[in-house]
């Protein structure tokens, strides 16, 4: 028995995908990783979303409700199709309740290789801070 998968020897109008084209399934979407971290200033939320460029990417924050979305685009180099597609969706879709003591409207996103990485600031009133205390 060979572990080999033979993808040369089918033309690309041949291959078969189980759930169709990912441009006619809507509700399909890929799930990216996330981490989540927390510190007296605010959250950071950092996404593996590999393959979206930041033209291709959408994040909204609607009262408590933060989604982030993106649209993966591979590049084939010229005069070659895939054969072989093992990504059954192209896009990326995840959503966060955001807490009522964030500030979505202060977010800054960054994306680097691949990486979204999403700083949620507390609002400015409920940050810790420090109180002089004057002498008398």
């Amino acid at each position: 028995m060979s572990d080999r998968q033979e993808v040369a020897t089918r033309q690309s109008s041949e291959v078969e995908r189980k759930d169709g084209d990912a441009s006619q399934r809507q509700g399909s979407f890929l799930r990216p990783p996330a981490d989540v971290f927390e510190d007296a200033e605010g959250i950071t939320i950092m996404l593996d979303m590999p393959g979206v460029s930041r033209d291709r990417l959408n994040i909204q924050a609607d009262k408590q409700t933060l989604t982030i979305s993106g649209d993966v685009q591979v590049a084939l180099p010229q005069g070659m199709e895939a054969v072989l597609a093992e990504v059954q969706s192209t896009q990326y879709r995840r959503s966060f309740a955001l807490s009522g003591e964030l500030d979505s409207a202060q977010a800054q996103a960054t994306l680097k290789d691949g990486v979204l990485s999403l700083r949620i600031p507390k609002r400015a009133e409920l940050r810790p801070r420090r109180i002089e205390v004057r002498a008398t």
